[in-house]
């Protein structure tokens, strides 16, 4: 394989110029052209392409966001769009795509995979909800940015003595606010994989009130939602002033940590591999710290495990 293009698709994730940066140097070094596609599928609808150099990713490892961009593309998902997206591929001589991105991106790749177009996916979503990886790109950044606004939240809530309810992302998957909620040292974590019961949550906040605690962190995923609804009902059963922040897409951007840009160097690095040994039709994975890959299709598959055993560790700190 000599000619290889690279997309970015769905939500932006921190690491994702990380790893487009180990897919066009590895491609490169190893004698093949690299083509970045804009916007995602839409560039490959729209042909939006552009030939990538060493030069193209140079000083991007500590960016945020990607520069290729990204987009949803609703065409794409016909057979139209299909057609005209593996038109484009034929015309610039692609001969494999890495595609980096969610759920979404890879249910493209397995459709392109379909069509006959070689394709690799990488994981790269802040949410972690791609079951057959441990951990995905941008993942780990989502979460210190989380822990560090909790921590200024924390300062904010002991000077006035109020609780403070956290809304985090994460779509339906509570990773975030599991892991933020843990390392935040939050009084209270609420995941879409666990039923919790408000009332509960109010006697826990008397019972924190009358031990002296001047402020209390409550995490909320956003698959649960009603922040508002729960700081007014918590206000008026406890008597504390309780404040809803809701994070919001701050979470997306910023420099990625070491972990993820470690992570997308190995990623990059893997997929690359692959496509040019002609392999393709897989995605890439973290299994026990070490790099993997899986059939797109059975990926997909995978039912996710929500982590009870932090769950619980969270439940014996917050007393």
């Amino acid at each position: 394989m000599k000619t290889v293009g690279v997309l970015t698709s769905g939500g932006d994730a921190p690491g994702m110029n990380a790893c487009l940066r180990a897919v066009v140097r590895t491609a490169i070094g190893a004698g093949m052209k690299v083509y970045g596609i804009r916007r995602g599928y839409y560039g490959l609808v729209y042909d939006d392409i552009f030939e990538m150099t060493q030069d193209s990713v140079s000083g991007i490892i500590q960016m945020g966001g990607t520069i290729l961009y990204t987009a949803r593309c609703t065409e794409f998902q016909t057979e139209t769009g299909m057609k005209k997206a593996v038109a484009t591929i034929k015309k610039y001589g692609i001969e494999g795509i890495i595609a980096i991105g969610g759920d979404g991106t890879f249910r493209g790749a397995k459709d392109l995979t379909k069509l006959g177009v070689p394709t690799v996916g990488i994981p790269g979503t802040i949410d972690n909800d791609l079951a057959y990886t441990d951990f995905t790109l941008g993942f780990d950044t989502a979460v210190n940015t989380c822990v560090k606004l909790i921590n200024n939240l924390r300062d904010t809530m002991t000077s006035h003595e109020r609780i403070s309810i956290v809304e985090v992302m994460g779509r339906h998957c509570g990773d975030i606010a599991l892991y933020a909620g843990v390392a935040g040292g939050a009084e209270v974590i609420i995941v879409p994989e666990m039923p919790y019961d408000s009332h509960r949550i109010c006697e826990q906040m008397n019972s924190s009130k009358e031990k002296g605690r001047k402020s209390n962190i409550i995490v909320v995923a956003e698959g649960v939602g009603n922040s508002e609804t729960l700081a007014k009902l918590i206000e008026q059963k406890v008597g504390i002033e309780t404040r809803a922040t809701i994070i919001g897409h701050i979470q997306r951007g910023g420099a990625p940590s070491m972990f993820d840009r470690i992570l997308a160097a190995r990623f990059g690095v893997y997929a690359v591999d692959l496509l040019k040994s002609n392999v393709a039709g897989r995605v890439v994975g973290l299994v026990d710290n070490k790099i993997a890959d899986f059939d797109i299709i059975e990926a997909l598959s995978v039912k996710r495990k929500f982590n009870t055993e932090l769950y619980k560790v969270a439940g014996i700190l917050s007393r």
